[in-house]
C-alpha cells in the first residue's frame, strides 16, 4: 500500500515534466495524422508557458490516468518474479546469478507486454496535440483512454497497440534483469553479514 501511495505521489509530481519532455522530443517530427497540431516551443519554460496559456494548467497532467494505472507495473513484475523464483527453488537449493537474471528478464517482459497498450496511450495523451473525441475533451478520463485504444485498434489492428514494443523491451528488460541480479546478491550478502541462513522462501 505504501509503495502504491508513493507511486501515485510520484506520478502527480512528475507528470508535468514528462508532458513537457514528450512535447519537446516530438517537436519538429513529421506526422501522417492530419489531426495532430504542430508545436513551436523555444525551450522548457516556453513549453510550460504555451501549454498553460493555450490548453490550461490541467493539460500539464495529460496522461495522468494511465500513469496511475501503470503504477501496478512493478507489482506485476515482482509478482511474476517471486512466482518463477518459488517454482525454481522447489527444484534446486539456491538461486544462481544466471537464474536471477533470466527470471528477472522474463518477469519484466511479461509486465511490460501486459501494460504496453496503456503506455502507448500515456504517450499520446502527454503529447496532447491531437483532436480527441469531440464529445469528451477531458484528456485524463477513462473514457478517452478507452477511446484512444479503440481508435488505435481500428486504425492499425490489434497489433497497433504494441507498436514499438520491441524497443521498449530492449530498454527495460536488461535493466530489470540486472536489478534483480543485484537484489539477490545484496539480499544474500545481508543474510551472510547478519549470520542468518538465506531462506529458500524469503
Amino acid at each position: 500500500v505504501l509503495c502504491f501511495a508513493l507511486g501515485v505521489v510520484n506520478v502527480l509530481l512528475t507528470t508535468p515534466l514528462w508532458v513537457v519532455n514528450t512535447r519537446l522530443k516530438l517537436q519538429g517530427a513529421k506526422f501522417r495524422n492530419e489531426d495532430i497540431v504542430p508545436t513551436n516551443y523555444k525551450g522548457i519554460i516556453d513549453a510550460f508557458h504555451q501549454i498553460i496559456r493555450d490548453e490550461g494548467v490541467l493539460a500539464l497532467w495529460n496522461g495522468t490516468f494511465p500513469s496511475l494505472l501503470l503504477v501496478f507495473n512493478p507489482a506485476i513484475q515482482f509478482m511474476f518474479y517471486e512466482g518463477f523464483k518459488r517454482k525454481l527453488l522447489k527444484k534446486q537449493l539456491r538461486l544462481t546469478s544466471l537464474d536471477a537474471f533470466v527470471i528477472g528478464a522474463i518477469a519484466k517482459a511479461v509486465a511490460t507486454t501486459l501494460t504496453y497498450p496503456l503506455q502507448t496511450v500515456q504517450s499520446i495523451l502527454r503529447f496532447g496535440r491531437h483532436r480527441l473525441n469531440p464529445e469528451n475533451r477531458t484528456l485524463g478520463s477513462l473514457r478517452n483512454v478507452l477511446y484512444l485504444l479503440q481508435q488505435r485498434v481500428r486504425r492499425f489492428g490489434l497489433m497497433g497497440l504494441y507498436k514499438g514494443l520491441e524497443a521498449k523491451l530492449l530498454q527495460t528488460v536488461l535493466t530489470a534483469a540486472l536489478m534483480f541480479l543485484v537484489y539477490e546478491k545484496l539480499t544474500a550478502a545481508t543474510f551472510t553479514v547478519m549470520g542468518l541462513k538465506h531462506s529458500r522462501r524469503h
